[in-house]
């Protein structure tokens, strides 16, 4: 039986790989730089969903969670209010450990929604149905909050706007993020 749970701090290192994959590698290897690694990008995820004021935060976190204890799934969400200061911890982040200034960043949500940053589920548990677990259970994280979920996916992954499309998501306008074009989508409170 899976379970869907808030996530805890000594699961960091299962959430930063999870984060990383619905980044995409090249995406990490980007933020890390020439001259720096995966795994080094990796730790510095790490520290972040340790973190309890970042935006990667296991306190922003639920997560899927089998039988065995395993973390198999990740969504990071949060207010879009409190982006800039829970973006601060991952500018100062690579500053320090890549030596790069991320502080003119664009920003992809703003105050009004809970914003979805990163959904992941591992490779292996993929087709079960427990993304659309993840979104439910966030999507009732902003009710509580009376904030409409919202969430970008990029214009070239169909397959992930028609599963949002599926929980009930509705394209709200087109956006731009990392160079990508991409959906601004939102389930709305109702």
């Amino acid at each position: 039986m899976i379970k869907i749970e808030q996530a805890r701090k000594e699961q960091a290192e299962t959430i930063a790989r999870l984060i990383m994959e619905a980044m995409n590698h090249a995406c990490c290897q980007w933020f890390a730089g020439p001259g720096h690694t995966l795994q080094e990008f990796h730790r510095l995820m790490t520290r972040l969903v340790r973190h309890e004021a970042s935006q990667y935060s296991y306190r922003n976190t639920l997560v899927a969670v089998a039988d065995n204890g395993e973390v198999i799934a990740a969504c990071v969400s949060y207010d879009g209010a409190l982006l800039h200061r829970l973006r601060l911890p991952f500018i100062e982040g690579c500053l320090s450990a890549f030596n790069r200034d991320y502080s003119d960043m664009a920003d992809e949500t703003a105050a009004g929604e809970l914003y979805v940053d990163s959904l992941c589920v591992d490779r292996s548990f993929r087709g079960r149905g427990i993304a659309s677990r993840l979104l439910h259970a966030t999507a009732e994280k902003g009710k509580a909050m009376n904030l409409p979920t919202g969430l970008l996916v990029d214009t070239g992954n169909p397959k992930a706007e028609s599963l949002y499309r599926r929980e009930g998501f509705v394209y709200l306008n087109d956006s731009e993020w990392g160079s990508h074009r991409m959906h601004h989508l939102q389930k709305p409170l109702a």
